[in-house]
């Protein structure tokens, strides 16, 4: 079997027949010159499967599901909110952020944020993207842009990335079961009526990441890295 793994957003079952899109038929035919009863794997939520081409019509890829390779993962949920930046280095924060197991990403319109629009589709497709070459089964989910009030109406334990705080480390006797929530601010750094709304809610805690100030891409995947040591 080749080491193609596709995500695959309809129901996967044994034995299943059905067709690719018309892009991932392409990458598939094209890209990576896959041939008829040669073998690949999809995945979804529903964990990873070995797939067999049977025919290729039209340049469409028909296949036919021939094993369960991995199961569905329980998962721990890690949440990232933060204020959308600059394409290029948007792209590759979603991306850098998916392949540390991020489940699920909000992004926060916060009074300096310069970035006030994003492009859902796009960035659903570098999510994609990041599962499929990390060997992830869940894809992450990306949420609407909201401010700042209704994100913090969600249940969470919130890991808040302060430049004011002289904390360095996460103390693991608060956190609970909840979904784990790192939050990192706009490039100008949170307003102070924003940071004391954090600082309000029930679960919080402050954690100073780096002595240095971090562009949001960088603060990004150090908050993550510490937060997954944090919750092994």
């Amino acid at each position: 079997m080749s080491n193609i793994r596709l995500f695959f957003s309809k129901s996967l079952s044994l034995n299943l027949t059905d067709k690719l899109d018309k892009s991932q038929s392409h990458y598939v035919l094209k890209v990576m010159r896959i041939k008829k009863n040669e073998e690949f794997s999809l995945f979804n939520s529903s964990g990873e499967w070995e797939v067999k081409i049977l025919n290729i019509s039209k340049s469409i890829v028909e296949f036919n599901v021939t094993k369960q390779l991995r199961q569905k993962e329980n998962i721990k949920e890690l949440w990232l909110a933060f204020s959308p930046i600059k394409s290029n280095y948007f792209n590759f924060m979603i991306q850098k952020a998916t392949e540390l197991g991020v489940t699920k990403f909000f992004p926060i319109i916060f009074e300096r944020t310069i970035v006030r629009k994003i492009n859902k589709q796009r960035l659903e497709k570098v999510i994609i993207e990041a599962a499929e070459q990390s060997n992830r089964i869940t894809v992450p989910i990306i949420e609407d842009p909201q401010k700042l009030k209704n994100f913090l109406s969600n249940d969470m334990d919130l890991i808040f990335t302060d430049l004011n705080t002289n904390n360095t480390k996460i103390d693991h006797k608060k956190l609970t079961i909840k979904p784990k929530c790192v939050i990192i601010g706009p490039e100008g750094d949170f307003s102070e009526e924003e940071r004391e709304e954090i600082l309000k809610f029930e679960g919080v805690q402050p954690i100073k990441i780096n002595e240095n100030i971090l562009r949001s891409e960088t603060a990004v995947i150090s908050a993550l890295s510490i937060i997954n040591y944090a919750i092994i």
